[in-house]
């Protein structure tokens, strides 16, 4: 693969060791930009573009978290792996909530990583124009769903595929493990799934999927 072919990464990560092994990893699959705060880390993901991005929890001058939430609230869509050391369920949670599309704790195995940065970069091939969600329009390629009254949400590539997914066979309820292997790592737990159902409730309409008690998910009828 050529330098010009290789996808761009944002690292953050402010260990003087760490950092340049990380980038010294995954240099030869990507361009990488090394950021050592928080705050460089937030300026070069709001003015540069970038494939995916690697953010540190404790950054310094400005916790990852922050630099996350600041990067979605200005509509910066890039995938974002978090990489710390903290590995409890809630920190995890705290993280996906916040906007990070995938969660991986230090130590960490640097082949794991790299086939989670692959998955987050992979391009998936969206149905074919907008889908009808009830009274909402959905358009997998933009990750937009627009209801009736004009009102817009932006989805991440994550929650994008999964409202897809569930979109495109109306009829069929998913189990958990369905969602999971077709759209996750293996490493996750089916919980996962539960979290990303939780976001586009939160953002569409609480009735945009619907729980089928003992089995799984199907796509709703949002008004």
């Amino acid at each position: 693969m050529t330098t010009v072919d290789r996808p761009s990464l944002l690292l953050a990560e402010d260990d003087p060791a760490l950092g340049p092994l990380i980038a010294e990893l995954l240099e030869p699959d990507y361009r990488i930009r090394l950021a050592a705060t928080g705050q460089e880390a937030l300026h070069l993901g709001l003015t540069q573009p970038w494939d995916v991005m690697v953010i540190d929890r404790g950054l310094p001058v400005m916790d990852g978290l922050a630099v996350i939430a600041a990067l979605r609230a200005k509509g910066i869509a890039t995938p974002i792996l978090i990489l710390t050391a903290l590995g409890e369920t809630d920190e995890k949670v705290r993280g996906l909530d916040t906007g990070a599309n995938d969660y991986m704790t230090k130590p960490f195995d640097a082949g794991e990583l790299a086939a989670r940065l692959r998955a987050l970069t992979r391009t998936f091939a969206p149905p074919a124009g907008p889908v009808g969600i009830g009274s909402w329009d959905f358009d997998p390629a933009s990750r937009a769903v627009r209801s009736a009254y004009g009102e817009v949400v932006t989805l991440t590539a994550k929650e994008a595929e999964v409202l897809a997914a569930l979109a495109a066979e109306p009829g069929r309820v998913f189990t958990r493990d369905d969602l999971l292997a077709a759209h996750f790592q293996s490493t996750d737990q089916p919980g996962v799934i539960d979290t990303y159902v939780h976001h586009l409730r939160r953002k569409i309409s609480r009735t945009v999927i619907r729980t089928v008690h003992g089995v799984g998910y199907q796509i709703g009828d949002p008004s």
